[in-house]
């Protein structure tokens, strides 16, 4: 019994290591089959759309706080701006479920595809229908990847305005600004359409400017609107990102679709030749014997 010990240990040592060897090679093909590119996209993607769709969101309450605050004491005047800004707030919840879902898709067209890829030659095959949703996909990440681009360069818009006010602010600070009256030095938000023309006081001088420019709605609502437009930027990255991922799979299923059409046809020409000579040894068997 003694003598059996270590053989049966040297047994069980081989059964553990090839276990082992088993696990690592399945995780070793699971993560062969993740589609890094796309999840890079996507993670870019989620990122760049949360950025914008909250940072967008608070910022625009706090614009609405400050115009009411300080440029439009009347409710009528700022009507038609609040309700744009309460329209956009509802395009960005939109606009987060909609990407939240197309990132997922597009993040499971990667997995499709890249299956596709290293299982060609397997059970698994392509099929026309799968090679037009990708082309879809790509048609669709072209035409979105052009509206961010719009949204891009619209988000950049009210950073331009707040870094206007923040320079104002910034030269009544300065030694050159102090030799005039301070007085003289105004924003006038009705200059940019925000608010219609009579409104008032529909802008901020002086002491009244460098109050707006200290408060808490100013300085967030500044760096948030920077954010966003961060963030819409980033998106446009991702779905350039996304494009050429796109455009790079269907390109490769295309070929390897040319490829398999190739090889079948070479394997049935195969087959047909071989049953011809079949029949025709068996022909000559036939003659042979009558």
């Amino acid at each position: 019994m003694d003598g059996m010990k270590p053989e049966t240990t040297a047994e069980e040592n081989q059964d553990e290591r090839e276990e082992s060897k088993g696990c690592l090679e399945c995780c070793i093909k699971c993560l062969g089959g993740v589609p890094y590119a796309s999840l890079v996209a996507t993670i870019l993607c989620f990122s760049g759309v949360a950025l914008f769709c909250g940072c967008g969101h608070v910022a625009l309450t706090g614009t609405v706080t400050m115009v009411e605050n300080h440029f439009s004491r009347i409710t009528s005047d700022h009507a038609t701006l609040t309700d744009v800004v309460q329209i956009l707030q509802y395009i960005i919840y939109g606009i987060a479920c909609f990407f939240f879902l197309y990132g997922i898709i597009l993040l499971a067209e990667g997995f499709y595809t890249t299956s596709a890829v290293k299982e060609m030659h397997s059970e698994f095959k392509t099929t026309v229908c799968g090679r037009c949703i990708s082309a879809m996909f790509v048609f669709l990440t072209y035409i979105l990847g052009l509206g961010w681009l719009g949204i891009f360069g619209f988000s950049a818009v009210p950073v331009f305005l707040f870094y206007n006010m923040w320079t104002t602010c910034g030269a009544m600070k300065s030694p050159i600004a102090n030799l005039t009256s301070v007085d003289n030095i105004c924003v006038d938000v009705r200059q940019y359409g925000i608010i219609p023309w009579n409104a008032t006081p529909g802008k901020a001088c002086g002491s009244t400017l460098s109050d707006i420019c200290n408060t808490s709605e100013f300085y967030l609502s500044y760096h948030l609107y920077i954010v966003a437009c961060a963030g819409a930027g980033a998106t446009v990255i991702a779905l350039i990102h996304y494009l050429m991922i796109l455009a790079a799979n269907w390109a490769y299923l295309k070929g390897l679709c040319q490829q398999t059409h190739a090889y079948q046809d070479i394997k049935t020409r195969d087959d047909q030749e071989l049953q011809d000579v079949q029949s025709r040894s068996k022909e000559g068997l036939n003659s042979s014997y009558s």
